[in-house]
């Protein structure tokens, strides 16, 4: 009997290797392939600084330690159709079939939108953002740039904007488990932007009110793009006295 239990675990154990093995693999085949072009892939992250920003580095290793963390980031973003098949292999024989049909849409949707938050960041926000901090030099103050520091505030800067582009799709879901719907959030919306700015000053990078304002604004928006998706598609309320059948 005992065997009988421990079978299922044994064998989900077994799956959960062989799926990790190929997902690893499928990253390093992508790290691989990336770190041939890690100086180009390094030239576009840094597209959204002035023209005339050089670099430098205080490490002798600096410089070989970005391009591996580029490098694996560019893996990771190109084995991805491979890492969410994974995933999905190994969940969804344990999913219901009125489960299975909300996993497509839930999943692209949610891809869709984490990469919208991460190009609107990269275009429009960071161009504007890393402008306005470069214009403190002077003629006796020079910018004089780390490669990996700033490879690390521009990356998690673009995971927080890809973050926060969920929201509608939080919103979503929340609306149709009927936990929320359009009407509560436009009376609570006053008490949404102290939560929002609140957000933002975790998820910046930095403490500074400027980059707070840059995160805060786009989150107002998607609220408000939440409420019109729950007014939408959210799930309607049970009148008063009516019993759900």
């Amino acid at each position: 009997m005992q065997q009988d239990q421990k079978m299922p675990l044994t064998s989900h154990l077994v799956e959960l290797r062989k799926r990790l093995i190929v997902s690893i693999v499928a990253v390093a085949i992508g790290f691989g392939i990336s770190y041939n072009y890690s100086n180009e892939l390094f030239t576009i992250l840094a597209r959204p600084l002035p023209s005339n920003t050089t670099f430098a580095f205080t490490r002798l290793v600096e410089p070989f330690f970005t391009y591996l963390k580029v490098s694996l980031l560019t893996g990771i973003f190109l084995s991805s159709p491979v890492l969410i098949y994974e995933v999905w292999a190994f969940i969804a024989p344990g999913l219901q079939e009125n489960e299975r049909k909300w996993v497509l849409p839930i999943v692209s949707s949610s891809i869709v939108l984490f990469i919208g938050g991460a190009l609107f960041g990269y275009f429009l926000v960071l161009p504007f953002g890393y402008t306005y901090f470069l214009s403190f030099s002077t003629d006796t103050i020079h910018p004089m740039l780390s490669m990996d520091e700033y490879f690390s505030f521009t990356t998690k800067f673009l995971l927080a904007f890809g973050i926060v582009f969920e929201l509608p799709l939080f919103i979503l879901f929340l609306a149709r488990l009927g936990i929320v719907d359009a009407k509560m959030l436009s009376v609570y919306r006053k008490y949404a932007v102290l939560v929002i700015f609140i957000a933002a000053a975790i998820l910046t990078p930095t403490p500074d009110a400027f980059s707070q304002i840059l995160m805060a604004a786009p989150m107002m928006v998607l609220y408000e793009v939440g409420i019109i998706t729950a007014r939408i598609f959210g799930k309607k309320r049970i009148e008063k006295g009516v019993e759900e059948t």
